[in-house]
């Protein structure tokens, strides 16, 4: 599996690891550097340790994951700790068939919006004019420094939720935590109880918080996510604290 490349098992680890162990753990672990040694201590964690037998054990079984290994870094991979500028934090990959790609929200050019997604560019649309984009790849804001990050990295096809409490919601819980202590002004798009729980550590004193219900069909229709302008309001920030605002605008 490219996640991790790491092919042996880790059930038998011992509970201390030296320090060479360490370090050839983390050699294998694919991420930009900055992000890698911030996150030194959980990804060599027993807690990623048993994540990664999971997800071995899923594979082993013929189970088909989404997104694919190679793409579940892939918000760390285009937006480096160094530029991290907004964190907009979603619940699990989207579960059917392509449509996942390792950042929150995002789906491939070829695939069709979700629902989700639908609103939230109908919301940007409303809040800063911009024109309603045709399709849902969002790697254009993850290269500004938008990183679109989901609480669980994996999911089984067609199963929502599967690879929750697996682990990887301590190791998201340590990313909030690296970017909360390392950076400073960073915007925080929490939408949804799941994501606004993951901010009840973040210092507001040296980072913005914006909150309102998920997106979803169920959570915007019932009020709470339609007029909250996260858009406007995270480049003002963004602004007032000697920042570049950021170009949401997807490229058509």
């Amino acid at each position: 599996m490219d996640l991790f490349d790491n092919n042996q098992t880790t059930n038998n680890n011992p509970p201390q690891k030296t320090a060479e162990e360490k370090q050839a753990i983390l050699a294998q672990v694919k991420m930009p550097d900055d992000w890698k040694q911030a996150l030194a201590e959980e990804l060599t964690s027993q807690n990623m340790d048993g994540l990664r037998d999971f997800l071995r054990q899923q594979y082993q079984a013929g189970k088909t994951i989404y997104p694919p290994a190679s793409l579940m870094f892939n918000a760390f991979d285009l937006t480096p700790l160094s530029q991290v500028k907004v964190v907009i934090l979603g619940q699990d990959p989207y579960h059917g068939a392509g449509q996942a790609m390792g950042l929150a929200f995002s789906v491939p050019k070829t695939i069709p919006k979700p629902p989700s997604l639908n609103n939230v560019l109908k919301e940007m649309a409303d809040d800063i004019g911009t024109t309603y984009s045709h399709h849902g790849d969002l790697t254009y804001w993850a290269q500004q420094g938008v990183l679109l990050l989901n609480t669980s990295l994996s999911v089984e096809a067609g199963q929502a939720g599967s690879h929750q409490n697996q682990g990887w919601e301590q190791f998201t819980d340590a990313v909030i935590d690296v970017v909360n202590t390392h950076l400073e002004h960073v915007v925080f798009i929490l939408w949804g109880s799941k994501a606004k729980k993951k901010g009840k550590y973040i210092n507001t004193d040296k980072h913005l918080i914006l909150t309102a219900t998920h997106p979803s069909p169920l959570g915007a229709n019932r009020g709470g996510f339609f007029g909250t302008r996260p858009f406007s309001k995270t480049n003002d920030y963004l602004r007032q604290h000697g920042k570049t605002a950021i170009d949401w605008q997807l490229p058509q």
